[in-house]
């Protein structure tokens, strides 16, 4: 759920390949033994790839070899990358018990003071509040030069330019030039110092380029003057906002003593609790500030974003420790150390740790920013599901590495989002609920926003079936909470993000659906009887609610104008992504009530979803543009979101759905994947934002549709794109223009909704899935997609259901190995006048009939064979010619 240049700097530039592996010839019976050790593919393996396609992959093995999750909880970094100031031995952090890592930093001398009487004023400044540590504080001019570092001037102007800063002083006085202090909230990165002679200004120093918080601005010779004024022309921009922000200006040009520093490497996005052995320090109880980011390019001297500073918290930006002089094994919680002062935020999600011998101002005398502190080692104790090979229960392999790293990919992406519900560790805005204290969880994220969203385990919670099903009650556990929390007019909350009052028009569908899915994987008779009614208050009383003459839901009516959905979009009336959703949650609350035996529960709501289908067909297809409006009225637009559910939702016929797939090819196609609007009239830059979480239906629409090699193209370009870019590995958030983060640091690098690769390859490319709850029934339809072999494990309550295919010019072969107690089906995915099917040592296709008693039909051209029960099942399809 979203919310609302150095080289150090640059980001991976590894570009995705299309390798194949080779593993070797075997037999057809899948078998999961002799496999080799665990661990990511090596960087050279990657590079050699392998000589040539295998025709008969050795069923199970080499899938270990892309899981990402550490082997234990005790997480190292695999590097250091950086160091600045008086650091000994650096690379003593990555072994425990090696060499110590020392950093040392003098006492700074006492800064220089304006003379009493000097007085500032500034061209604006920000009202006063109560500040990051809900202690009321002012942003006046004067801050600037009250000799408190930890006060402030910040200018009341966001983003617009130029500030000024004019400090005038008592009697004349001679000066060799300035020392500027800034904010870690945005450093000036240009700014000008003008002082005042002759009776009118003269330019003294001009500063462009700055990114270091204490900068020594010399004049070019010395000067007698009584006022000093700065103009600052630029700022970086942070989540806090494009403000000037000017800490202190002292009267002398002071260089900074280097602060020491170290920044390591996990290699990875990892979760949970930072921990340093810190063997020895100075008496002095010296300080140390740790900064996290997900990526080098946000990495600066303070995190890319911490809960404290997103819920007026103590932090700024960074986590504190006051060593003591006798060492401490110290684990990074959240909390206080002293009272007030140095506090720490606990868990982060995070690759890349500074660690740096400073204090913050406020925090003397209980840390100060200089002394001696001696380090044996930096770890992390991992605090999200630990995915090793041994615990995967579910498993994908293809001929084509790239698919299979994007596979493992979103595998470990999911595990770093399933942890515990924990008060300390959730989002800081009213989130946290006792109802879920200690559950296991489907988080968001992994740094943020660390809350279980309905919406995002539409695709998480399906990416955990079918990797890690003995971990279900994540999903379990949220879907009962809010249902637990609906509200008396039947509305379901989307997470229990603000008191569970957060207001969104589209999660409650996603519940409807989610519950469907979790039964469907499950089979869990007892979560549908218990929630049950919970469906049908929301279905026959909440959504009426908002439905209008045609039938069709429009956000407006009924009070919710002001909901939003799953990227807060400002639209509404009658909107194609709300109301194919909805289409789609009525079938599958149809489904459900059919499996309870409430038929007419079911014929009612499917009655409805024909109806709304219809009502969507006539009022929301743009025949000129040949895809679906997003929303009836104001500018035209067409949405991602809205024609790709419409499809998978079963709203557009074939000729619809081959006419909307091929307008969002002609207009949203993008490096990086496809955007989720063909327009900006939305917002700026809309045609450029590519949402994982919405291309997931459009992956899957064009497998369906018959598309499946732009349905690999899709998923190439923007699994490839996150996999080949800093952090790597882990699903984005959300991709802004170029390729960029969203949000800037704010976006989460590592964020469940943008998993459904998994899910997509597994049940479209390798094709198979199941069809009634708990496996009872399934089906195997493969959308090879230009890929030669693939195979893989779905868990189910009866056992693993395991398929293997292998795909060349001459022969489809594929085998299925069927768990006890559930039946299923096989499609083949060429004209059945195309081939002969022989199964069993029988032919039960000839190309133009089939064989009598072999459970064989033809559907819209394609044979599948049904009545497939316990045992291996091969088949091979030959092509005719």
């Amino acid at each position: 759920m979203p919310s609302n240049s150095t080289s150090e700097n640059a980001p991976q530039s590894r570009l995705p390949r299309r390798t194949v592996i080779a593993a070797g010839a075997g037999a057809l019976a899948l078998s999961a033994t002799g496999l080799p050790a665990a661990g990511a593919a090596s960087a050279a393996e990657r590079s050699a790839g392998a000589a040539a396609p295998s025709t008969a992959p050795r069923s199970g093995t080499g899938w270990q070899r892309y899981v990402q999750a550490p082997a234990s909880r005790a997480v190292q970094p695999v590097r250091v990358i950086a160091s600045t100031g008086d650091v000994g031995s650096p690379e003593g952090l990555l072994r425990p018990g090696g060499p110590r890592t020392v950093l040392r930093r003098p006492r700074p001398a006492p800064a220089p003071r304006w003379p009493d009487g000097t007085t500032a004023e500034a061209s604006s400044a920000h009202a006063g509040n109560n500040g990051n540590d809900g202690q009321p504080r002012t942003y006046d001019a004067k801050n600037a030069i009250d000799g408190d570092p930890g006060t402030f001037w910040n200018d009341d102007t966001l983003g617009v330019f130029p500030d000024t800063l004019t400090i005038t002083l008592p009697a004349a006085r001679e000066l060799s030039g300035i020392t500027l202090i800034s904010n870690s909230d945005g450093v000036p990165t240009g700014f000008v110092v003008d002082v005042w002679q002759d009776g009118a200004w003269q330019p003294a120093a001009a500063v462009t380029d700055n990114d270091v918080i204490q900068r020594a601005v010399p004049f070019a010779a010395k000067v007698s003057t009584t006022r000093v004024r700065i103009t600052v022309t630029g700022v970086q921009d942070t989540p806090r906002g494009a403000f000037t922000r000017v800490n202190e200006v002292w009267p002398e040009p002071v260089a900074p003593v280097v602060a020491p520093s170290v920044t390591v490497d996990f290699g990875k996005v990892v979760v949970g609790y930072p921990r340093i052995r810190f063997t020895s320090a100075s008496d002095n109880s010296p300080g140390v500030r740790l900064a996290f980011s997900e990526t080098r390019q946000f990495l600066t001297d303070r995190s890319d974003f911490t809960r404290s500073d997103q819920s007026g918290g103590a932090g700024q930006g960074t986590d504190q420790f006051a060593v003591p002089a006798a060492g401490a094994d110290w684990t990074d919680h959240k909390g206080f150390q002293a009272g007030d002062k140095v506090y720490a935020d606990g868990l982060h999600g995070f690759r890349y740790l500074r660690i740096t011998l400073d204090a913050l101002a406020g925090d003397a005398p209980a840390a100060q920013p200089w002394g001696t502190v001696e380090i044996d080692s930096v770890g992390l104790d991992f605090s999200a599901y630990l995915g090793t090979p041994s615990t995967y229960r579910g498993w994908f392999l293809c001929s084509d590495d790239d698919l299979n790293r994007y596979w493992y990919g979103a595998s470990y992406t999911n595990e770093l989002v399933t942890d515990t519900f924990r008060q300390d560790d959730v989002d800081p805005r009213n989130a946290w609920s006792p109802s879920l204290e200690g559950k296991s969880v489907l988080h968001d994220g992994a740094k943020r926003d660390r809350d279980p969203y309905v919406g995002d385990l539409a695709v998480s919670a399906r990416t955990l079936y079918l990797t890690h099903d003995d971990a279900a009650a994540a999903a379990r556990n949220v879907l009962a909470d809010l249902a637990d929390h609906q509200r008396a007019d039947g509305w379901i909350p989307p997470a229990s993000i603000a008191g569970y009052a957060l207001p969104l028009f589209d999660y409650p569908l996603w519940w409807v659906t989610c519950s469907w899915d979790y039964v469907l994987y499950t089979g869990d008779r007892s979560y549908a009887n218990r929630y049950y009614p919970n469906l049908l208050k929301l279905l026959d009383t909440w959504y009426p609610s908002v439905t209008d003459s045609a039938g069709l839901l429009s956000k407006g009516l009924n009070g919710t104008g002001g909901y939003g959905d799953y990227a807060f979009l400002d639209r509404t009336g009658r909107i194609t992504y709300y109301n194919a959703n909805y289409v789609q949650a009525l079938n599958d609350a149809a489904l459900l009530a059919r499996w309870l035996g409430r038929e007419d529960d079911a014929r009612r709501w499917t009655q409805r979803a024909s109806s709304v289908k219809d009502a969507i067909n006539t009022h929301l297809w743009d025949a000129p543009a040949g895809a679906y409006l997003d929303s009836a009225t104001g500018p035209v637009r067409h949405a991602q979101d809205g024609n790709a559910i419409a499809i998978t939702a079963g709203v557009a016929d074939s000729e619809r759905a081959a006419s909307a797939l091929a307008h969002l090819d002609a207009t949203t196609q993008r490096p990086y994947g496809n955007a989720f609007m063909d327009n900006d009239t939305i917002f700026g830059d809309a045609s450029q934002r590519v949402y994982a979480f919405t291309s997931y239906p459009e992956i899957v629409a064009r497998f369906e549709a018959g598309r499946a090699e732009s349905a690999v193209d899709q998923i190439r370009r923007t699994y490839g794109w996150m996999d080949s870019h800093d952090p790597g590995i882990t699903n984005w958030e959300g991709i802004g223009p170029g390729g960029s983060l969203y949000e800037g640091a704010y976006t989460s690098m590592a964020h469940g909704w943008s998993t459904g690769v998994l899910p997509a390859l597994t049940h479209q490319l390798l094709g198979a899935l199941p069809t009634s709850p708990g496996y009872a029934t399934w089906e195997v339809r493969p959308h090879p997609g230009g890929i030669a072999w693939a195979q893989g494990q779905l868990p189910t309550p009866q056992g693993p259901l395991q398929v293997k295919w292998e795909n060349s010019a001459k022969v489809f072969m594929l085998t299925v190995r069927v768990p006890a107690g559930t039946r299923g089906a096989v499609t083949f995915p060429m004209d059945s006048h195309e081939v002969t099917v022989r199964g069993g040592g029988r032919v039960l296709w000839n190309g133009n009939r089939a064989s009598a008693g072999n459970n064989v039909r033809v559907t819209d051209g394609r044979i599948t064979v049904s009545g497939l029960r316990t045992g291996t099942h091969s088949f091979s399809a030959v092509r005719h010619g």
